[in-house]
């Protein structure tokens, strides 16, 4: 849309918005309009203040200082539920959906139309969710009578914008809406949000995925540690220029491979079978990064997984260092010798409520305890180490995990392994909702584990990324592999011929 189309009066207006929380300053003087009819990216590294603004807007914090307009009138949402009986929307990263209802009874969540008194009428809500999901373009792939949790990550986000889109939005933000979606998925998503945009609905999009930015947004507005530097034309900015406002900084190179492949084998698996993954075959060496790539469904999670003692394994070994390793439960694995770092971080790694320091602990609890007694100073020697090599911002190692922005939960995650020291290390989509500059930091922690002798499983839905990082590239398709490239070999095309072999055979 070009700039000029824009209309005067903004649909949303923040007005030096300033939020503080203990030993944070989240928000500093945010002033910034979003514009009925535009999409405006919001850009930063984790902790910049993005998330913050935008429950700002959807009431969920009240800030310190400043107010907000909504169409020229001075506003103040004390909830949620204010902001949306005005048309504002906030659709969050993780999907606000109850698995165990009905699709039309999260779209209608509340607000179930009634016959009479508490009588609900069905047929109405299952004929106005259709009438919803068929706007959006998925009323053949999504019943309004379908249980929720039966659905997948981006049929999940579509019942959320229905949610929104049931009484007249007009002002709906997106908060990493394709942090899970594959490449299908994400480009009905840009559909739906250029309809809206087509519809006079103001729209705030927040990414960590440049590319897509500058492809579907008007303006670009870059916030860094709370502050807002600055505001561009999307047509006139390049990722790179978004780099260096995001960062402040000179950002060491995104990919800067160096191999430190030994000869040993630290992980060797022999016909690995699950329910999910049939006759997986391969071998880690010490010190290598081996990237796993495929499409979505290709089965690399459920490898994971049952690496870990998370699924349950049919048939198939497991050796590890060379010794048969009998894996039925996480605490066999990392008895074993096996980390894994999970893609749900905040569902299956850290224990949200529970400090930075305990997080990173977890797994080292009885190397630093004597008679079932923690020793306190060896303790806080590995965490205040560990928090210092990783630059985790954090007020304290006493803070809530839960309290932290993404990338800094993700290097907790990565530093309570580099505390135990596994042989083998699993990393599945490590970097998944992680800024530019927390994403640079994170490769150059991994080839540094590389480097001190661990063995990487690395898998990443972004296949940029695993080429950059992998010494060698293994490829799945439905549960099985069907290739693997040296470094040299695997290009973009190489792999993608692979991860669709089944389809095209």
């Amino acid at each position: 849309m070009d700039q000029g189309s824009v209309a005067r009066a903004p649909a949303l207006e923040f007005v030096s918005i300033t939020k503080v929380f203990p030993g944070v300053q989240a928000l500093d003087d945010v002033s910034l309009e979003v514009y009925p009819g535009e999409v405006l990216a919001l850009v930063g590294e984790n902790g910049a203040g993005k998330s913050t603004l935008l429950r700002v807007m959807n009431g969920d914090y009240h800030p310190e200082g400043g107010t907000m307009r909504f169409f020229g009138e001075p506003v103040t949402f004390e909830s949620p539920a204010i902001s949306h009986a005005r048309g504002v929307r906030v659709i969050y990263q993780e999907p606000e959906i109850l698995p165990d209802v009905t699709v039309a009874e999260n779209i209608y969540l509340g607000e179930m139309p009634r016959r009479v008194g508490p009588v609900v009428d069905w047929n109405l809500a299952f004929s106005n969710a259709q009438a919803l999901l068929t706007r959006l373009g998925v009323g053949d792939d999504i019943s309004p009578r379908a249980r929720a949790g039966t659905l997948s990550a981006a049929q999940k986000q579509m019942v959320e914008i229905a949610r929104a889109i049931k009484s007249d939005v007009k002002v709906l933000a997106l908060d990493e809406p394709t942090s899970s979606l594959s490449e299908r998925d994400s480009s009905q998503l840009f559909d739906i949000v250029n309809q809206f945009r087509s519809a006079g609905v103001a729209i705030i999009y927040v990414s960590h995925r440049l590319p897509e930015i500058l492809q579907l947004a008007d303006r670009i507005a870059i916030l860094r540690d709370g502050k807002l530097v600055a505001v561009r034309r999307a047509a006139d900015t390049t990722e790179s220029d978004l780099v260096s406002l995001m960062v402040g900084r000179e950002l060491v190179r995104r990919f800067d491979h160096q191999s430190y492949a030994l000869a040993e084998v630290v992980l060797k698996v022999e016909g690995l079978t699950t329910e999910r993954v049939r006759d997986i075959s391969f071998e880690v060496h010490r010190g290598e990064i081996v990237g796993f790539a495929g499409l979505v469904g290709a089965g690399r999670t459920e490898l994971a997984k049952a690496l870990f003692g998370e699924d349950w394994i049919a048939r198939g070994k497991i050796y590890v260092r060379g010794k048969e390793a009998r894996i039925k439960n996480p605490r066999q694995a990392i008895r074993a010798g096996i980390g894994f770092t999970p893609e749900d971080r905040k569902r299956e790694a850290l224990v949200m409520a529970r400090s930075v320091r305990e997080n990173i602990t977890l797994v080292i609890l009885r190397s630093i305890s004597r008679l079932r007694m923690v020793n306190r100073r060896k303790e806080r020697q590995t965490v205040t180490g560990l928090v210092d090599r990783l630059r985790i911002k954090t007020p304290s190692a006493e803070q809530e995990v839960g309290k932290l922005s993404g990338g800094n939960q993700q290097k907790v995650v990565l530093a309570r392994w580099l505390a135990r020291k596994p042989d083998v290390l699993v990393l599945d989509e490590p970097t998944r909702g992680v800024d530019v500059g927390a994403k640079a930091e994170i490769y150059k922690l991994i080839h540094e584990m590389a480097a001190e002798g661990m063995g990487i499983v690395f898998i990443s839905s972004e296949l940029p990324e695993v080429l950059g990082v992998s010494d060698r590239v293994i490829v799945m398709q439905n549960g099985r592999i069907t290739g693997e490239l040296p470094a040299a070999q695997a290009t973009q095309e190489a792999v993608l011929r692979l991860a669709i072999a089944d389809f095209v055979s």
